[in-house]
């Protein structure tokens, strides 16, 4: 499988102005093939193809004044660029078949998009120093913070500049079998919530770090901060540049989050389930900064990524799942609770139940594995014993018939 290894990036002055200018550059071939395809579309002529646009408005267009500095940058960067395009329309048609989820059609790119990348191919000739700095082409050797070492040699290389104004490399790395990890008895079924940001089959619960709640009076203030500063001034662009910062922090120590506990739940069981939760949906009601701020998706799409990563099995049980109505000890369905119902006794069986433990009992079930609710807080309540079973018994003299 593909896997993307991101590090920060530490550009000079002058690599960030050859940075932008391969930005721009790659943005502005973006949006000229749009534009064509749209035009052809609009007159009922033939879909351009890829090669045509790439002769057209690259090769030919440097020989103008108009795209003349287009020649400043790579040109492997400008046929990236069309590549793009490409996926984007790829996207929106399978979208319409219904083979993804549907999406928009692909839309002009502007140099205020807080987000600027640019895609470098092996047949750019860009390589890794032995003073471990990038060397880009026609931007030179920019300064890498490695956090760790690449497991193998990188096909590709993707430099990002983000809403915080940091650059950062993102490597795409080809993995193999050498990293499936040995066999583990343990299967855990994962109920996510927002009380508790992860409840397991096996009674373990994990707090939830609320990292955008923690600091939202912080994020109101810079915000009402960059309302008052006057629209097209230096201040407001550094009050932009505060806000975008205090965001990505907070996005940052979520992603953390998310890692480190994914990576913990894959390394100690060998199958995990969880439940298949529509997020869009619960963002529609008044749970929706709570919901974000927990990155569900994101977490769930680690696990599965890595479970096929490192060998481990992982299972998606269906939305409408009853989890948390049916009894773990019994199997009896005993009807919907409201959320402020935390635990509550099975009218079959008498067994209390956590609601967020019994929950995560009943993913495992679903999904299959051999779990139990083993410490998930699930206690028998006193029932009487059936009359022929009190006290004692003794023993039956015998009558004379």
């Amino acid at each position: 499988m593909q896997l993307r290894y991101s590090f920060r990036l530490y550009p000079s002055a002058g690599q960030r102005a050859a940075l932008a200018r391969a930005f721009g550059c790659a943005r502005v071939v973006y949006n000229d093939a749009l534009r064509a395809r749209e035009t052809a579309r609009a007159g009922g002529l033939p879909f351009p193809k890829t090669g045509d646009l790439s002769k057209l408005l690259i090769t030919e267009a440097k020989k103008t004044r108009e795209r003349a500095w287009l020649a400043d940058v790579s040109a492997v960067v400008l046929q990236q660029s069309l590549r793009d395009l490409d996926t984007a329309y790829r996207n929106f048609f399978d979208g319409l078949k219904g083979k993804r989820p549907r999406m928009g059609p692909p839309r002009y790119k502007s140099k205020r998009d807080s987000r600027q990348a640019v895609r470098f191919t092996a047949n750019a000739r860009w390589s890794l120093t032995p003073g471990g700095k990038l060397r880009l082409p026609k931007i030179g050797d920019v300064d890498v913070t490695w956090s760790r070492h690449l497991p193998s040699a990188p096909s590709t290389v993707t430099v990002v500049r983000d809403s915080a104004g940091r650059y950062f490399a993102s490597f795409v790395i080809e993995t193999g079998s050498q990293e499936t990890l040995a066999g583990s008895p343990a299967e855990i079924g994962v109920d996510l919530g927002l009380t508790h940001f992860a409840v397991l089959s096996d009674g373990t619960k994990i707090d939830s770090p609320r990292f955008l709640r923690r600091v939202e009076k912080r994020l109101k203030k810079a915000q009402r901060d960059l309302s008052r500063k006057k629209k097209g001034s230096a201040n407001r662009a550094r009050a932009r540049l505060r806000v975008a910062r205090a965001h990505a922090r907070v996005a940052d120590a979520r992603r953390e989050f998310h890692h480190q506990l994914s990576t913990r739940l894959i390394r100690e069981n060998q199958a995990v389930a969880v439940e298949d939760l529509v997020v869009h949906g619960l963002a529609r009601t008044r749970l929706a900064t709570s919901v974000h701020d927990a990155g569900w998706s994101a977490f769930v799409a680690m696990l599965e990524y890595k479970a096929a990563r490192y060998g481990r099995r992982f299972v998606r049980i269906g939305r409408f799942e009853p989890t948390s109505q049916v009894c773990s000890v019994c199997g009896v369905k005993d009807g919907p609770k409201p959320l402020d119902v935390r635990k509550w006794t099975c009218g079959a069986c008498g067994s209390t139940h956590d609601r967020d433990a019994n929950a995560a009992v009943n993913v495992a079930l679903a999904a299959g594995l051999a779990v139990s609710a083993r410490g998930a807080q699930v206690r028998p309540a006193p029932v009487p014993a059936p009359r022929g079973e009190a006290g004692t018994h003794p023993k039956l003299t015998p009558t004379a018939a």
